[in-house]
Order: structure tokens, then sequence, then C-alpha cells
């Protein structure tokens, strides 16, 4: 991180004094570091502000389910008895406020043999990236608090739509978790049909690979739990188990 903040500062520098004498020059190094910057933000696989895992070391025929934005009161139950079905373990990536509406779905979760983590407390998908060290602290902070009264202590985080923050990592650090993106995420609001998710999320299936999927009301109707429950007959079908890997197997 300090890396990027240093060349964007130098940047800044140098088009200051370029100044008039050429200005296109200025212009681009004035910019160009804030877009490198942006870049590191606001694309999930960037790395330069923090480690995020998108993957697991494993040479068995493994995925590792996770499932953002619960807990649901119409989804996570099904979802629950669906991974039961087909001896599956998951990820919920879970919203602290959902929590406290449904602290019974969380503990439910738990006792099921599945991990809960952390998506932030309130998710906020606009703004996460420029929050203040303040309010990444207080979105930790308060989603932490509401999980460990039910019982649970996350080590694992998921930012909301995989955006970073520059004060993320460190924060991260402090309490002891570590950030997890994926290798393939369905989209499931720019799809048709469950298929569609599917398909998107298996295309290029490998061992080690970290599937996101994602539950509650922001999925379409035609497609919550449906896409999941192909998901988890397709991965059977080519033989695949779904495990929470180990701290230790986290990859790049």
């Amino acid at each position: 991180m300090w890396l990027l903040l240093i060349i964007n500062f130098v940047g800044k520098i140098a088009a200051v004094v370029v100044g008039w004498k050429s200005p296109f020059a200025a212009i681009s190094l004035w910019f160009a570091p804030d877009a490198l910057l942006a870049y590191h933000m606001f694309v999930p696989r960037a790395q330069g502000l923090l480690r995020v895992h998108r993957r697991f070391a494993t040479a068995k025929p493994e995925v590792w389910i996770t499932i953002d934005d619960g807990p649901d009161p119409e989804d996570t139950l099904q979802i629950l008895e669906l991974l039961a079905a087909h001896g599956a373990r998951a990820t919920f990536f879970v919203i602290g406020e959902n929590a406290i509406r449904h602290p019974a779905l969380v503990s439910a979760i738990a006792h099921a043999g599945h991990e809960v983590a952390q998506h932030t407390h309130t998710h906020p998908v606009w703004t996460f990236w420029y929050a203040s060290p303040r309010r990444v602290a207080q979105e930790l902070d308060d989603s932490l608090t509401v999980l460990r009264r039910i019982g649970v202590t996350p080590t694992r985080f998921r930012p909301p739509a995989g955006m970073k923050n520059l004060w993320l990592g460190r924060a991260l650090a402090r309490r002891g978790m570590v950030c997890v993106g994926w290798s393939a995420r369905g989209l499931e609001r720019r799809h048709k049909s469950p298929e569609e998710v599917v398909a998107r999320l298996t295309r290029n299936l490998s061992p080690g690979a970290i599937l996101l999927a994602h539950e509650g009301p922001r999925v379409p109707a035609t497609i919550r739990v449906v896409a999941i429950r192909h998901l988890l007959e397709h991965l059977s079908a080519r033989g695949y188990r779904c495990v929470i890997p180990e701290p230790h197997q986290l990859a790049g």
C-alpha cells in the first residue's frame, strides 16, 4: 500500500515541477498514479493494497463454496439442506445487520458445520472504497460484536463487491483476519437463469477454486437457491468435494 501512495505522491510533485513546460506530461504524471491506485482499489484480483486470497492449495478435486449477503430467512435454511444433502461444507460471509435480525440462522450455519465469516456490518458497496479509517473499523467491529454475541468469531473477511480500501489491510491485521476473494463468481443479477450462473462459476473449474454465490433478495427470484442447487449437482457429477480450507492452504 505504501508504495502505491508514494508513487502517487511523487507523481503529483513531478507534475507540478514539469508544469506548463510540458502540459501533456504534467497531466499524465498527475493522473496516471491515480489510475494505478484505482486499479488496486476496484479490481477484485489486484493485490497492491492487501493480500486477497483467490485460491487454496490442494491436490484433490476440491473447491470452496462461499455464499455472500446472508443470513436470509427465505434462503439460508434451504441452502443448508442442500449442502447437507450433498455432504458439502461452505463459508457464509454474513452481513452484520442481517445477523442482528436473524441470529438463529447464524447459529444454524455454525451448528451445521459450516463457517461464518464477515462481510461488513452494513454492506456499503458504493462507499466502502473511500471510507475513513474510523468507518472501516466500525464496519468490522460492529459486525464482530454481533457475531461474537451469537457465539461466532470470524477470521475471514470479504469486502462488498471485492472493493478494497486504503486502511483495510491494517484493520484486518489488527483483528487477526484475512481477506478472501474468489476464483469465479456467479454474478446472479446479470443472468436470466441458474444454468447461466453455474456455467460462469464452473467455466474454468479446477482444484482449489473459490466459488462465490449469493443469497437474499438481491438475487432474482428465479435464481435464488436454485443456482446453488444446480452448482452442487454439477460439482458432484464432476467428482468435486466442497470443503472449507485450512488457513495454511490459502494461496494468492
